[in-house]
Parts: C-alpha cells; sequence; structure tokens
C-alpha cells in the first residue's frame, strides 16, 4: 500500500467524493454537487490517496486565529485501521496549532481515537444541529 496525501482541493473531483462519503454510508455522499462545493469551502484539507482513488480526507473550518473545527473525517473501510486517519489528523493538528480551540463532532465508536489526540467532551456543552439531511 502507497499512501500520499495531498492539501490540494483543486484534484478533488465530486466523483471522488461521492465514492469516499458512500464507503462511510455517510448521506452527504448522495450530494455530490453540494460535498465538492462544502470541501471547496473549507479552510483547508488534507487527503489521502492510493494511486488516482482518494481513500481519506479531512478539513478544517476555521478562523484561522482563535477556533479550528474539524468537520470532516473519515477513511474508506478497506483503508481503516493502517494509520492513515492518525497521519491525516496529527497533519492538520500541526497545521493549526496556534489555534486556541480546536472543535469536532464525534460518533460515539469513534471518541476513543479522538481522545488519543486530546479532545475530550466539555462538561456543560452539547452539540446541537439543524440538519435538512435525512
Amino acid at each position: 500500500m502507497s499512501i500520499y496525501y495531498a492539501s490540494s482541493i483543486e484534484d478533488i473531483t465530486k466523483d471522488a467524493l461521492q465514492e469516499l462519503f458512500l464507503s462511510v454510508e455517510w448521506e452527504s455522499g448522495k450530494y455530490p454537487n453540494e460535498l465538492l462545493q462544502a470541501i471547496r469551502g473549507s479552510h483547508s484539507i488534507v487527503t489521502a490517496w492510493e494511486g488516482g482513488k482518494l481513500v481519506g480526507l479531512i478539513n478544517a473550518l476555521s478562523d484561522g486565529v482563535l477556533t479550528v473545527y474539524f468537520h470532516y473525517m473519515l477513511i474508506n473501510p478497506s483503508y481503516q485501521s493502517k494509520g492513515i486517519g492518525k497521519e491525516l489528523m496529527n497533519m492538520m493538528l500541526d497545521r493549526y496549532k496556534g489555534c486556541k480551540t480546536k472543535v469536532l463532532i464525534s460518533y460515539p465508536h469513534a471518541v476513543d481515537f479522538y481522545n488519543k489526540f486530546g479532545f475530550n467532551t466539555e462538561d456543560g456543552a452539547t452539540p446541537m444541529f439543524i440538519s435538512e439531511l435525512i
């Protein structure tokens, strides 16, 4: 397995995004045009590739100074448990090391993964959503 990492948004196609997002059964994969627009609106991204196949992605929404929010973090299931997610997260945490607050919302099964990077739940804080995705 020869994985390489990139930060260029321009190289990402809607088909590659759709394939990756549907591989983890995320609803947003059903909206490839909107998903591509959302990724292009990111403050920054890091992607993982094997050959021409997009196998992982993390993106950040940020003011660049105080707060960074890691919105998407996903690895194609065929490539999970190979250190790709760890590498993506480390690259982003290094990129935003100057930000005072780093935020993400985790699914319950991934909490232990994010704890390893220093993320914790915050007492008194509750994630809240208005979502039009089914």
